[in-house]
């Protein structure tokens, strides 16, 4: 099939948005932007980010639309629209790239969001770029950087249940297999960013490569050390019964497992932390992160490790 031909096929399936001025089909998109623009950009590589033995094309879809969702939602900004770039094999099968745009829409459909366009290449393995643009409505966006002593911390979800499900693919084992559905799809409450920024969150990110890795970032850019208590972090049920039929220790995935893609951050008094958020710690002076006010004994994702 030809890459116009694969076009036509698959682009009527693409969620749209209200944002949309102009959609895919010309050489750029054009969307309308209230507030301050926000932009992030994520890739997906085979057998690095995801597995083909384990994810559907849906799967897939869904799984780098979120990612990126989340990756707005933790500025405190509104998602609006992706911009997806599939690089492929020329034998890779048509339903499974129909199935991808399946994916995409389930994700993003129920946020408002669409895509907008994207780019269509050849490649030795499936490689998928993801760019989301996003809006603040006219109110400051939350970076890493403004977390202060005195602040405590919060999560906006239950933890470890993908590094959970991601185990139990690589044993070929299903003791718990809603941790594999939240491996191959992400769950995160997008919305929960925006609700702390109007709640005066002051540091915020979402948490793909894990509390540990993550929080250390917030407290490196924030110049604060954050102390997290380890009998405050919430861990996944699912993750929980994982563990104890492995003989693991479920906390070292909650803390260090990523890509449960919730959202973790600093607000300037309890009363401030949003009904459904879990209080895990507190900032202080110093650097990095602390669990039980040691060196965290896991140190989350790294691509390169």
């Amino acid at each position: 099939m030809s890459e116009d031909d694969l076009i036509a096929l698959f682009a009527p399936r693409l969620p749209v948005t209200d944002a949309e001025v102009l959609g895919s089909g010309d050489d750029a998109a054009v969307v309308s932007v209230d507030g301050d623009l926000v932009v992030s950009t994520d890739m997906a590589v085979q057998d690095h980010d995801f597995r083909m033995e384990w994810s559907t094309g849906a799967d897939v879809g869904w799984r780098v639309a979120m990612q990126n969702l989340a990756d707005i939602d933790a500025m405190g900004a509104v998602p609006t629209a992706l911009e997806v770039a599939l690089a492929m094999p020329r034998d890779t099968e048509v339903e499974w790239v129909l199935s991808f745009a399946d994916g995409l829409r389930e994700a993003c459909e129920p946020h408002g969001v669409g895509v907008v366009g994207g780019d269509l290449s050849g490649a030795a393995q499936i490689v998928v770029a993801v760019t989301a643009l996003g809006e603040t409505h006219g109110t400051d966006p939350v970076t890493r950087a403004d977390a202060a002593p005195g602040d405590v911390i919060a999560v906006a979800g239950p933890l470890g249940a993908a590094a959970a499900g991601l185990a139990q693919l690589e044993q070929g084992t299903r003791v718990a297999p809603a941790a594999i559905d939240l491996f191959l799809r992400p769950q995160p409450r997008i919305g929960a960013g925006l609700e702390a920024a109007l709640h005066g969150a002051t540091a915020m990110m979402d948490l793909s490569d894990g509390l540990a890795r993550d929080g250390a970032r917030i407290a490196r850019a924030s110049e604060v050390r954050l102390a997290v208590e380890s009998a405050l972090v919430p861990v996944h049920e699912a993750a929980s019964f994982t563990a104890q039929t492995m003989g693991v220790d479920a906390l070292a995935w909650a803390l260090g497992g990523g890509e449960d893609h919730h959202m973790v951050a600093c607000f300037p008094r309890e009363s401030a932390v949003p009904a459904g958020w879990v209080i895990v710690g507190v900032v202080e002076d110093g650097s990095g992160l602390t669990v039980d006010g040691a060196a965290p004994t896991v140190s989350g994702w790294d691509h390169f490790a």
